[in-house]
């Protein structure tokens, strides 16, 4: 039995990463953070002088630096382009303000995508972004989609964001988390919104906990029906 595929959507600070990683952890399944292999990519073109909008100068860099994830013994991810240590310079907010610009770019999905659907196939996976159950895994058996306030996902960021030592002003945040909802849910390819078969869920006021144990509870019923 390989385990089934567990999508999960939603927009900038929904809390699907945070969620994801303890459900993969709790299943003993693999967790594949999408949003940063195209934080990554951005990264990527920012410290190599290339136009966010070159998509064809990008996916070579994609090919020059992979992307490839690895695990510090406190279990948490890191995310390496070829050899670098990604994993904090992808979360500042350069790459933040400028992920929506090279997430649109219908060349950067596609190579991206196919890298997810490869590790995908590998089965026991949780999957979080913003396309996972329309596009990148249609066939995934659980989808859910998280929404939460504009005003309780910026909260959220500051405070990730002050743990981090990355300098923040929370009024901008909110117009910037408002700005990229607007982005991502209009951009012309793999735009931002809950599959037909997901089951959306508002974390707004709900505790981490209770996010994972509503997706625990559905997934379990999953694996028990396979």
């Amino acid at each position: 039995m390989t385990g089934i595929k567990i999508a999960i959507d939603g927009p900038a600070s929904s809390g699907k990463s945070t969620v994801a990683k303890i459900i993969a952890k709790d299943l003993n399944y693999t967790y594949l953070d999408t949003g940063a292999m195209y934080r990554s990519a951005t990264y990527l073109a920012l410290q190599n002088d290339v136009a966010l909008t070159d998509e064809g100068a990008i996916v070579e860099l994609l090919q020059k630096y992979p992307i490839s994830f690895g695990r510090r013994e406190d279990g948490q991810q890191l995310v390496f382009v070829g050899d670098v240590d990604v994993s904090l310079p992808i979360r500042e907010n350069e790459v933040t303000n400028n992920v929506s610009t090279v997430s649109a770019l219908p060349l950067v999905r596609e190579t991206l995508v196919a890298l997810q659907r490869q590790i995908a196939d590998q089965g026991g996976i949780v999957m979080d972004g913003r396309d996972i159950g329309t596009v990148v895994l249609p066939d995934a058996e659980l989808k859910i989609f998280l929404i939460a306030s504009v005003d309780e996902r910026a909260e959220r960021r500051y405070k990730e964001n002050l743990e981090k030592g990355i300098e923040t002003d929370l009024a901008k945040l909110k117009r910037e988390i408002a700005a990229r909802d607007y982005k991502d849910s209009h951009r012309k390819v793999s735009p931002l919104k809950a599959a037909a078969d997901a089951i959306t869920f508002d974390t707004t006021g709900v505790t981490i906990d209770g996010v994972v144990n509503f997706i625990e509870e559905k997934a379990k019923k999953m694996i028990d029906r396979h």
